[in-house]
């Protein structure tokens, strides 16, 4: 036997045309939606987008989540004002930690709460906020019938938040109202004026904000300086500051920082009654000059 060797061509094998173009056609629909996709999320429009309802889903939680508003809140410093009063003037009581403005809750303090110098609000995240408070302390009482006012150290008039505190009293001799020779009053826009045995007055119940007038505060103190054992001195508009002396007189005064002088004056004068035994009824020094007296 013969071995022959032969190679057999084997026909060409080809792709038909319309089967070239279905395989493009479907790599062309997977392929572009994925790279359109790809493009469109990582675009800055879509991550601005994607930031911005992550903030608003975050700020949702937080408004609504109890553990951010305001529910406890300290208040030092306080020492004849009632904390709560200091509270209530702030506006912070249950307000959300991001509504609240500590510069608009210590102006509103310092405006509302009578006897406050100085108001400082701090917020700690998520929900601390703590009060510190300077109180001014009085140095007289001003009394007006059945009313007490603590006068400060500026003069200014704040309603007495205790009966007593061993302080200089200036009772008005005028009823029911601060004469205005001695108050001075920041009038609210429906403040009247009385006119009170033909002196001008001051209507106590519709003045905002009222100081005791410098000479009258300087005059009182000074005289309570002088003698230390007055605990009371008493204010008419015309003649100023006066007290009840222990031997059973009254002396006018007047007002002004001149009163080591027109107590010199005013000894000399009871010095010489009793000397020819007279008991003087009233003396009055007001005007220094020309001092005058009733005696019997």
């Amino acid at each position: 036997m013969r071995r022959m060797d032969t190679a057999v061509t084997m026909p060409r094998l080809s792709v038909p045309k319309n089967a070239r173009r279905r395989r493009r056609r479907n790599q062309t629909r997977v392929k572009v939606p994925m790279t359109s996709l790809r493009q469109m999320m990582l675009s800055a429009r879509w991550l601005s987008l994607g930031l911005l309802a992550l903030s608003i889903y975050a700020l949702t939680l937080i408004g609504m989540d109890e553990n951010f508003y305001l529910t406890t809140i300290p208040v030092e410093g306080v020492i004849s004002v009632p904390a709560t009063e200091v509270v209530q003037a702030s506006n912070l009581a249950g307000s959300h930690i991001f509504a609240a403005d500590p510069g608009t809750a210590a102006q509103q303090i310092m405006d509302t709460v009578p006897g406050i110098i100085s108001a400082e609000v701090t917020l700690n995240w998520p929900n601390q906020v703590q009060i510190t408070v300077t109180e001014d302390s009085p140095i007289a009482i001003w009394v007006e019938g059945s009313n007490q006012f603590w006068v400060t150290r500026t003069g200014r008039l704040v309603p007495a938040r205790s009966s007593s505190l061993g302080l200089l009293m200036i009772q008005s001799e005028v009823e029911g109202v601060a004469a205005a020779t001695a108050v001075i009053a920041t009038p609210t826009a429906d403040q009247q004026t009385d006119d009170v045995d033909g002196e001008t007055a001051v209507d106590s119940t519709t003045a905002n904000m009222r100081f005791l007038s410098h000479d009258v505060l300087a005059g009182a103190l000074q005289l309570k300086q002088l003698r230390p054992n007055i605990d009371r001195l008493y204010y008419r508009p015309s003649s100023g500051l006066s007290y009840q002396d222990g031997r059973g007189w009254r002396v006018f005064f007047g007002t002004g920082t001149d009163m080591s002088q027109k107590l010199v004056v005013y000894e000399t004068i009871v010095e010489e009654l009793l000397a020819e035994g007279l008991t003087p009824q009233y003396v009055s020094v007001s005007n220094q000059e020309k001092p005058y007296y009733l005696a019997q």
